[in-house]
């Protein structure tokens, strides 16, 4: 017995932290850690070497939960059953037969119950956490909101009082313009009486046989008029508004050179939560070919032979970023250059890979956004349940989806022919 016990507490036990195996997994030379305990003694040395037999892998393995050694923890090293109770006082799964001995004042629950009650305490943990995210997404978008209408109100009170100026300054010089008109035609009425009266005493002349009347007529109807010469005076049919026009077209290029640098600025926030995205070979379609970076993708014409893996899409032509984010923000690039036909966007962790539920649009598992330009850039909001689409090129905002709900992982999603990550 007592070899028994011994040779079960270590098996059990992790070499590193000589506690119980938390979260177990195996190298490829066969032994077995926690999972924190090996990625700490990695990340603190060059070389990725087993703590034990000292063994070096040339590529950090993908650490995968040794399933079997983890049901092996659930087994009582006193009884050999699995454990049904989880003593409180202890933090320790126990045997039902343990209460009768150790544990019997101890405060224990079933493992069922106490696993249902602390996944109900998670959820309901997570949806106060959503709430208090929804809340303060609500107050920082009432506040955005209010300022914007500020600044809205106050530019449209700015055109509506241009636009009565205007309407008063055309109106002024149409009143001037009457006033000149009237006056011009009182002028010209008067010059007609003239040259009418003129021309009677003209006549009056023309007519008479007194000679020395002749001699004695006036000086003045010798000359010709004295008139103005119309033809040099031009009529303006058109108020002149040249300069409020050009203040005008002045104002709505400023307004689109403030709009094209929000644009910008957005951009470059953006661009702070810039991630590195590398493909998955093991999601990728037999039709696609990866390069050995991870970091293009090419459509081949014959059906490459690879293990129908679950994470491998099968009819669907996609393949998924080995990269995956259940919570904050994070941005990517993806160069498509001439392309005019391919998909990218992110699919949560739950996407059909198999059959053609994987190409339908409506799924919420998946969003295809059928776009042209060269580079493109995706931004995420995990928490704001947002995900932005930007030209990279013209650094401008192509378009949104916004109120989404994300409670899985999500992972970039890329479909087409010839397509490089940045």
């Amino acid at each position: 017995n007592f070899y028994n016990e011994y040779f079960i507490s270590n098996e059990l036990q992790c070499s590193v932290c000589l506690d119980v195996f938390t979260d177990p997994v195996s190298t490829p030379c066969g032994h077995n850690f926690c999972k924190s305990c090996l990625n700490q003694c990695w990340s603190n040395s060059q070389e990725c070497k087993c703590p034990i037999c000292n063994e070096t892998f040339s590529k950090r393995p993908d650490l995968k939960i040794n399933t079997a050694l983890r049901n092996s923890l659930r087994k009582s090293s006193k009884h050999e059953r699995p454990l049904e109770l989880f003593c409180r006082d202890d933090q320790m799964y126990v045997y039902v037969f343990c209460t009768d001995g150790d544990h019997k004042t101890h405060n224990t629950v079933h493992l069922e119950e106490d696993n249902i009650q602390q996944m109900m305490q998670d959820r309901v943990r997570k949806i106060q956490d959503i709430k208090h995210s929804a809340e303060l997404r609500k107050k920082s978008t009432e506040r955005k909101k209010a300022a914007s209408v500020e600044l809205f109100s106050d530019l449209i009170r700015s055109i509506e009082r241009c636009q009565a100026e205007l309407l008063e300054m055309m109106e002024e010089k149409q009143k001037t313009a009457e006033k000149q008109d009237e006056e011009l035609i009182q002028e010209l009425q008067q010059e007609i009486t003239e040259l009418k009266m003129r021309n009677t005493e003209l006549e009056h002349l023309l007519h008479t046989e007194d000679h020395l009347h002749l001699l004695q007529i006036d000086p003045s109807l010798r000359s010709p008029p004295h008139t103005r010469n119309w033809p040099e005076i031009s009529m303006n049919t058109d108020v002149n508004v040249e300069t409020l026009r050009r203040a005008l077209t002045q104002l709505q290029e400023t307004l689109d050179e403030k709009l094209s640098q929000t644009d910008r600025v957005l951009f470059r926030r953006m661009q702070q939560y810039a991630v590195d995205v590398t493909l998955d070979p093991d999601t990728a379609h037999p039709n696609l070919i990866l390069s050995d970076d991870g970091k293009q993708v090419r459509h081949g014409d014959i059906k490459q032979k690879l293990p129908n893996n679950p994470e491998r899409f099968d009819h669907y032509p996609g393949v998924l970023g080995k990269e995956g984010f259940s919570s904050g923000r994070f941005y990517f690039e993806v160069q498509v250059k001439e392309k005019i036909e391919w998909d990218l966007g992110v699919a949560r962790e739950s996407i059909n890979r198999k059959g053609r539920e994987g190409t339908d649009q409506n799924t919420t598992s998946l969003w295809i956004l059928d776009l042209k330009p060269q580079k493109v850039g995706v931004f995420v909001d995990y928490e704001e349940g947002l995900v932005s689409l930007y030209d990279v090129e013209s650094r401008s905002h192509i378009c949104s989806f916004t109120g989404q709900f994300f409670t899985e992982k999500l992972s970039p999603l890329i479909s087409s022919p010839d397509i490089y990550i940045e």
